[in-house]
């Protein structure tokens, strides 16, 4: 639907401020029929009507792709005056990894079916939000801001404004409004937490299992105290660590005397555990979260193995936890949109729940993250000035493999330009028929965390093999994409000239592998299965290259989020002979961590005591087994592949 004219984007009487709450009120009219409200808001928004929770979580987006949300109110609704009641918590910072600053704003309009009986303009009553206590404090750069709330200031303007309102100031801007390209995640009823541990002033809860959602609580205090809640999702240091490396995961609560009932509907929480630290005494009925889910239907996959049958169920189980408003990496440390990371979960999405939407959502995002250079931001949203180019390369995977499995061709033709773009960043930096790596502190020459992928220099010289086996690729499935599209294009042959590049200066014949440098030192698994995926490796060398892969006979290890290239090269050279090396090997390293106690998988083998302790315990590119068990194992239940 298209907005009305009379309904202005507005904000406080105040000038805006990073990390800062504002209260909208208005009042409308209700006679008959279905009614709905929409609403777009800079950052987030908690909506009430007639003092009842309806809902919350605004898309992320970019100022130049603004989303809206419309929501039905109508059971919420009686017949004469209600009253709508909007919380806007405007971030303002800059450098987020899920966040693009925009300024502070809300926009909202109320229709009765078809006709328009309430809007947002300069005469709608707000304030500065008096419990929310400002500290422009990070729980990580990447996830964004932690929250401080007062809960001894009752919040009784939902259902009528105080003094404390003025009229609301303009907002001078014209934001191009979309409506959200997917469905709104569920916020369902609290799950029971168990309490393990508790000292004086410290209380320890297990939640089960890893949850996503929104912290909600219950205590009992004798006076007005202030009380940190951390969450994280293991106790290996015998309590959660929260405090991490300058990263802080913990939210505080000033409580009242007597009995204090708070639950946040702005930050979701990735967690296992939550730990209570109060001043003074205290008692504690519940806490816990509301989990998020987003709305799925499940693939009914069975297999007889009661192992593979668990590995398969907990990767589908890690992939909902990344799914909330978009593929996101992990839901504890981040909750962003990566490229790589969204194409190993996107893939195993369609097979596990043959749902499209969602995809296409997280798809057409990253489109609009394209940077002047050409390339996309290393996250999506973000105005980090910040890139990986080899992810920039992944994209083309994800739209070739979301057009071949949803048969929507709408996407690949819409972001058609932006591919484009891309591709054009990389040919034309072409020297020597090869691609250099990227220079400069805005470019980070990333392929995974092993040895010899990860450059974290910012004066990069000489070529790398993986990102020009990359570029072969991509130029393949450009090529795929514009058949598909019925787009004139010639990209194979430029593949084939880099292909022949590649093998020249990376081949090293006397150890029959591929180098990950031109220097001709370091073997990777990851750049010996691009070479073999993009046609670099003669079909000899090809096989050669798999026995390697598969004897894992010295070369640097894939991790967990790139061995489906190591995979899918085997595949590729022989499907027959490699499928129960590759059921055997997810096998052995995912029952690891299950016998370890996983509920979802981790970002790296290392779990927990990967990157300082800050190794994610839920990560989403680590769902591959949903794809290898669905293509390898359930089309006929097959159990033969038993070694």
């Amino acid at each position: 639907m298209n907005w009305n004219e009379k309904s202005k984007w507005i904000w406080l009487q105040e000038e805006e401020t990073v990390d800062s709450y504002g209260d909208f009120f208005s009042e409308f009219v209700y006679t008959s029929g279905k009614i709905y409200v929409q609403l777009s808001a800079d950052s987030n928004y908690a909506l009430y009507i007639n003092g009842v929770f309806i809902n919350s979580g605004q898309y992320a987006d970019y100022p130049h792709y603004k989303v809206y949300d419309k929501i039905e109110i109508t059971d919420f609704c009686k017949a004469g005056k209600n009253q709508l009641a909007v919380t806007v918590w405007y971030y303002g910072i800059i450098g987020s990894q899920t966040y693009f600053k925009g300024n502070a704003g809300l926009r909202f309009e109320i229709y009765q079916e078809d006709a328009l009986i309430g809007y947002s303009d300069n005469s709608t009553l707000s304030r500065r939000n008096p419990n929310y206590i400002s500290q422009n404090k990070l729980i990580t750069p990447q996830l964004g801001l932690t929250f401080f709330y007062d809960a001894t200031k009752p919040e009784l303007w939902r259902t009528g404004a105080d003094n404390s309102f003025a009229e609301s100031r303009e907002v001078s801007q014209n934001l191009p409004l979309y409506e959200r390209p997917n469905k709104k995640y569920d916020i369902l009823h609290r799950i029971p937490s168990k309490l393990v541990k508790q000292s004086e002033h410290d209380w320890i809860f297990d939640l089960g299992r890893e949850e996503v959602g929104y912290l909600t609580l219950r205590v009992k205090s004798p006076t007005k105290q202030k009380i940190t809640v951390a969450f994280g999702e293991h106790l290996t240091d015998g309590n959660v660590r929260w405090l991490n490396n300058g990263r802080d995961f913990s939210v505080n609560i000033i409580v009242g005397e007597g009995v204090t009932e708070y639950t946040n509907y702005f930050r979701r929480l990735g967690l296992r555990y939550l730990e209570v630290i109060s001043e003074e005494e205290l008692e504690i009925e519940f806490a816990s979260v509301l989990p998020c889910m987003y709305p799925l239907k499940h693939m009914k996959r069975e297999f007889s193995d009661t192992t593979v049958q668990r590995i398969y169920d907990t990767a589908v189980r890690t992939l909902e936890l990344c799914m909330h408003e978009h593929y996101e990496d992990c839901p504890w440390r981040e909750q962003a949109l990566y490229a790589l990371d969204s194409r190993n979960q996107i893939i195993c999405g369609y097979y596990a729940f043959g749902e499209y939407q969602f995809p296409r959502a997280s798809l057409l995002l990253l489109s609009k993250s394209i940077r002047p250079d050409g390339l996309l931001t290393i996250c999506a949203p973000s105005d980090l000035a910040l890139t990986i180019p080899s992810f920039s390369l992944h994209y083309f995977t994800e739209i070739l493999e979301y057009t071949k499995h949803s048969g929507d061709k709408t996407l690949a033709q819409e972001v058609l330009p932006v591919l484009k773009t891309i591709l054009g960043a990389f040919l034309d930096r072409m020297t020597e028929g090869l691609v250099p790596k990227f220079d400069g502190k805005e470019h980070w020459n990333f392929y995974e965390w092993t040895e010899g992928m990860a450059d974290n220099s910012h004066t990069a010289t000489g070529f790398d093999a993986a990102l020009n086996c990359l570029l072969s690729l991509t130029l393949q499935n450009m090529q795929k994409i514009c058949d598909l599209l019925n787009v004139p294009a010639d990209y194979v042959e430029k593949a084939r000239t880099l292909n022949g590049r590649i093998r020249e200066v990376f081949w090293q014949e006397d150890e029959h592998l591929f180098s990950n440098i031109a220097e001709g030192t370091g073997y990777s698994e990851l750049v010996n299965a691009l070479a073999v995926l993009c046609g670099a490796a003669t079909e000899e060398d090809a096989k050669s290259i798999c026995q390697k892969l598969a004897e894992n006979s010295g070369l640097t290890e894939a991790s967990l989020s790139t061995r489906c290239f190591k995979y899918d090269a085997l595949l590729k050279q022989d499907k027959e002979k490699y499928s129960t090396y590759i059921l055997d090997d997810i096998i052995c390293r995912y029952s690891k961590m299950l016998d370890a106690g996983a509920t979802s998988f981790w970002e790296t083998e290392m779990g927990e005591a990967d990157f300082c302790g800050a190794g994610s315990l839920c990560h989403g590119w680590s769902a591959m087994p949903v794809y290898y068990f669905s293509i390898l194992l359930s089309d006929n239940n097959k159990e033969d592949w038993k070694s």
